[in-house]
């Protein structure tokens, strides 16, 4: 290919490069990542992990963490951009938010369901059926305990905190009848925080 050719296509690379980097934040974008290219990405991240860690756990700690990185800044985003969004800071009104508005914001559907414990008062749970991130992760047999939901846990951590209702999120793979990523996303709260849930609870 000639040099002139090379430098066409670089600067119209360059010139749509610009483009997008000028765009406000503030304007919700209509495109989209294709699923595909987030996958791999996804599968990157998993494999360069799995080459610096010891063990299962550990592995899905730094998957955890990379989705409450992803989670904060989504956060930051959905408050910059839907002035009708307020920033929950009660424990049922914060995993509504996150059910629907994160969920919908992030994957493009609301996730399935969610739940209360009957067990214990400070446990929820936030199930998605088919978790398209997911799709394309299969661990090798020897990692059949390894949840690579671990980074959607690490994405609903990040947005507890940012609610003021702290809370360890965990992510279990629960497959089902033509459901073999059913993934339940457990959100355990800081006992401080029920606490003061029932106390504004008294003060009704």
């Amino acid at each position: 290919m000639r040099a002139d050719a090379l430098l066409r296509l670089d600067t119209a690379a360059s010139k749509r490069s610009t483009a997008l980097l000028e765009q406000g934040i503030g304007r919700a974008r209509r495109d989209k990542v294709a699923l595909g290219a987030f996958a791999l990405l996804l599968g990157e991240a998993i494999r360069y992990s799995q080459n610096r860690v010891v063990g299962i756990q550990d592995l899905e700690a730094k998957l955890g963490e990379l989705g409450r990185r992803v989670g904060v800044r989504a956060f930051e985003l959905l408050m910059w951009r839907d002035k009708n969004v307020r920033r929950e800071t009660r424990v049922l009104q914060t995993l509504v938010f996150i059910n629907t508005v994160v969920w919908r914001a992030l994957f493009d559907k609301q996730a399935d369901a969610l739940g209360h414990s009957t067990e214990n008062d400070d446990e929820y749970m936030i199930t998605d059926n088919e978790p398209d991130v997911l799709r394309y992760v299969s661990p090798p047999r020897e990692m059949a305990s390894f949840s690579p939901g671990a980074f959607l846990a690490g994405i609903v951590e990040a947005i507890v905190a940012c609610c003021q209702c702290p809370a360890r999120v965990t992510a279990h793979q629960v497959p089902g009848d033509g459901m073999p990523l059913k993934t339940v996303i457990l959100v355990k709260f800081d006992r401080a925080v029920i606490e003061r849930e029932k106390r504004l609870e008294a003060g009704k």
